[in-house]
């Protein structure tokens, strides 16, 4: 399992700010899905899990595919939930870019892309695919102090990472889940990139917004917080995913190949 890709709240519609991949190159296509061993789960991270369709249930599934509406623009992502492949349409300007498993590419016929491909290609998918993604490999969990809101206390789950995991493993997670029904109901987390040092500056994301998609129950929206230290403020935007599918087949051999007449990220063609 890979570490999860770097967040930070600067990002154009988001407020979110591009990070690079966080995965190592998958130099082939896999064709069983991987067995996670459950054992190694915490008990109250199982419940959670369990809150949301079960673990096991999620890596029944091989393909990801949701709409991201940004204004007038609506931007398709893929994804290869077992390769982390994955492709990113953009109905306007016909541009497109993805991870083939090797590299990050870009397709862009009237140069009208103005974002980092390589910080981009993967960062919603792992805003989207709370709580599952916390079954990576490579992930160590500690109990976290209780979040309160609107006189709520959250129990908590920290999530770092072991040396070596990502390009960042000094980051750090945070899940808090409702302690009655255990669903997730917010993300803090820090951000590290470039510096290489680690940071006590948490962002928030509040995920209180599920809908059913298959036998899982993933994100309909998350909203990004203004906050004084642990003190939850105002949302200060949100984001909504539509036409969301799971499915258990992987997509076409190629599909998330470079198209022609694209470019690697690294100049490469």
């Amino acid at each position: 399992m890979k570490k999860l890709v770097l967040l930070a709240v600067v990002i154009g519609f988001f407020g979110c700010k591009e990070q690079a991949q966080k995965k190592e190159p998958v130099k082939k296509d896999v064709v069983a899905t991987v067995q996670q061993d459950q054992k190694k789960f915490p008990e109250n991270l199982k419940k959670v899990f369990d809150a949301h369709g079960g673990f096991d249930t999620w890596k029944g599934y091989r393909s990801l595919s949701y709409d991201l509406p940004k204004g007038d623009i609506k931007e398709t992502h893929y994804i290869d939930l077992i390769t982390r492949k994955d492709k990113i349409t953009i109905d306007a300007n016909d541009v497109a870019l993805g991870f083939d498993g090797e590299q990050v590419w870009l397709s862009d016929p009237k140069g009208a892309y103005k974002g980092n491909p390589a910080f981009y290609h993967n960062l919603m998918f792992y805003f989207y695919t709370m709580p599952f993604v916390f079954g990576d490999e490579g992930i160590n969990y500690q109990e976290a102090e209780n979040l309160e809101f609107e006189g709520m206390s959250y129990p908590g789950i920290r999530i770092t990472y072991d040396n070596g995991v990502g390009a960042s493993p000094k980051d750090e997670y945070y899940l808090y889940y409702n302690p009655d029904t255990f669903q997730m109901e917010w993300l803090g987390y820090t951000v590290t990139y470039r510096t290489g040092e680690a940071s006590d500056s948490v962002n928030w994301i509040r995920y209180n917004d599920w809908m059913k998609v298959g036998e899982v129950v993933l994100p309909k929206s998350i909203s990004w917080y203004t906050h004084e230290d642990k003190k939850m403020i105002a949302v200060r935007n949100k984001v909504s995913f539509e036409n969301v599918m799971l499915q258990k087949m992987a997509k076409d051999n190629g599909f998330y190949d470079k198209p022609e007449g694209g470019n690697y990220v690294n100049g490469k063609k």
